[in-house]
């Protein structure tokens, strides 16, 4: 398939950051690593991939924005593009030698308007050397397969994924997530929570898993994920059904196919709105 000049880009840079993340992941004991926060790591693959990404990024389109997450926001307040990139989402897995990580890369366009939106994404999972890709307009892809999201419709039949609190996490968020565990458990075929925001996007797109939801995220862990999941048919939302648009502050997702995306998001707007 032909690839768009962006899409090239991105693909690319994504390829040449997972080399080192591959060879670091094999030797990941030798790794130095740095505590950002309770249960919240960087190492030095981080550091290096995020480092060759957007390098590769800015050689080809000097000019565009960054929001990365080690190195935050940088460029021109008035940027027309913006890569948004997390070089190693995951990155407690990785540490721990459990090979489920990715490279995830988002471009967002800001309109004449000054809405935004997503144009491009990328999440890369070097391990199993898949690439979910989309673009707007164009459709959403593993390598050159054609994605669409899950047909399901039953609740009882659906695998949902979520990110489950950890250290870091505020207690005000806890607790909203143990009401939409809760109900949600006695309803589904399973929950799962595999420790990658980016990668549980892409395999909602897959259809791999019927939903996903996770509170207190950053735009860099879901920047491509949505624009993977609207391109492979599927609906990814805030809690009150609304397109998310602004990916400079924590991020609540509500994310499924177009059977099960309403059912999902009720049971998780129910939980962050109940008065305790």
């Amino acid at each position: 398939m032909r690839l768009s000049p962006h899409m090239t880009i991105m693909q690319t840079a994504a390829a040449k950051a997972a080399k080192r993340l591959v060879r670091d992941f094999a030797e990941v004991e030798q790794l130095q690593v740095s505590v950002k926060g309770p249960g919240d790591f960087v190492s030095q693959a981080d550091l290096r991939a995020e480092k060759v990404i957007r390098e590769e990024l800015d050689r080809a389109r000097p000019g565009y924005g960054f929001l990365m997450e080690e190195s935050g926001a940088s460029g021109s307040d008035n940027w027309t593009w913006r890569w948004i990139v997390d070089p190693l989402d995951g990155t407690t897995n990785f540490l721990h030698g459990i090979p489920h990580w990715a490279i995830s890369i988002g471009l967002q366009r800001r309109l004449s308007d000054g809405q935004t939106e997503m144009a491009a994404g990328i999440v890369y999972n070097p391990v199993a050397d898949e690439m979910f890709w989309a673009e707007k307009g164009v459709g959403a892809f593993l390598n050159d397969r054609r994605l669409r999201v899950s047909a399901r419709r039953n609740m009882g039949e659906a695998l949902f994924a979520t990110g489950i609190p950890f250290a870091r996490v505020p207690a005000q968020r806890r607790l909203p997530f143990a009401r939409a565990l809760g109900a949600l458990m006695p309803q589904v075929a399973g929950i799962r929570r595999f420790g990658a925001a980016a990668l549980d996007l892409a395999w909602v797109a897959a259809g791999r898993y019927d939903g996903f939801w996770e509170f207190g995220l950053k735009g860099w862990d879901v920047a491509a994920g949505l624009l993977l999941v609207r391109e492979a048919g599927g609906y990814a939302t805030d809690p009150d059904g609304h397109e998310i648009t602004d990916l400079d502050d924590d991020v609540n997702v509500v994310a499924g196919n177009t059977h099960l995306h309403g059912p999902l998001r009720g049971v998780v707007h129910e939980a962050l709105n109940r008065q305790a």
